[in-house]
């Protein structure tokens, strides 16, 4: 409930015109200054302002009246007004944007997809205040003035601060995945080439000194044999 009544001056229009409480009660209870009751009875404010009955919406009792005309020094209590208001709804629209800016934001709109492109359409709606189609039309080029348009930073422009343009790119650059950028085909370490070469280098040599000592063990053996047959022969 509020201190307040509903249309303070109005109710106060009311009061001063049908009750007989004085200027402090009814400016107490209106939460306005003493000094503006006083000139709302002398005609000097509040000019063409229709008075509003606090009985009727609920906001004072007749007996509240009664007792403060009685008592000067009495406060009046404001009670539970019957009138209910509206829950105001609490969505999140797009961001106003002044008349005098409005016709910068094709240009701001613009700036940002060249220059950020990697920022999504909710984010330049947060940043500049703008509608998917006119995002849409920027991007393809198809918006009625795209042969005209200069993108222009919305910071410059007063669209956005600078603060919500960092966190703005910082929070897609966090949410997009990093690219691996691919480096080409590198040549191995030379401590890498060296140990093989060496390694088939030694096996190498191995295998034709193994090669070598078979061949003249043959030959041996065969020149052994042949003069063998010759002896046996004479």
């Amino acid at each position: 409930m509020s201190n307040a009544p509903l249309m303070p001056k109005a109710t106060a229009v009311w009061l001063v015109d049908n009750t007989a409480l004085t200027f402090d009660q009814v400016a107490d209870f209106t939460k306005m200054h003493p000094l503006e009751i006083k000139a709302i009875a002398d005609g000097d404010s509040a000019q063409g302002i229709k008075g509003m009955d606090p009985i009727s919406t609920g906001q004072l009792t007749r007996d509240e009246i009664e007792k403060g005309e009685k008592d000067p020094n009495y406060r009046l209590k404001l009670g539970e007004s019957r009138v209910i208001l509206p829950q105001s709804s609490k969505k999140k629209g797009p961001r106003y944007t002044p008349v005098s800016r409005r016709h910068d934001r094709p240009s701001a709109i613009l700036w940002l997809v060249r220059n950020h492109p990697e920022l999504k359409d909710a984010q330049i709606m947060r940043l500049v205040g703008t509608t998917k189609t006119t995002i849409a039309s920027i991007r393809d080029r198809t918006h009625w003035n795209a042969s005209t348009l200069t993108p222009m930073d919305p910071v410059t422009l007063g669209l956005c601060t600078q603060i919500e343009l960092d966190f703005e790119v910082q929070r897609a650059a966090k949410e997009k995945p990093l690219d691996q950028a691919y480096g080409g085909a590198t040549l191995l370490p030379a401590s890498e080439t060296t140990r093989k070469d060496d390694e088939y280098e030694s096996s190498d040599k191995s295998q034709d000194d193994l090669d070598v000592d078979a061949v003249f063990a043959k030959l041996k053996t065969i020149g052994g044999k042949k003069h063998d047959e010759d002896e046996d022969e004479l």
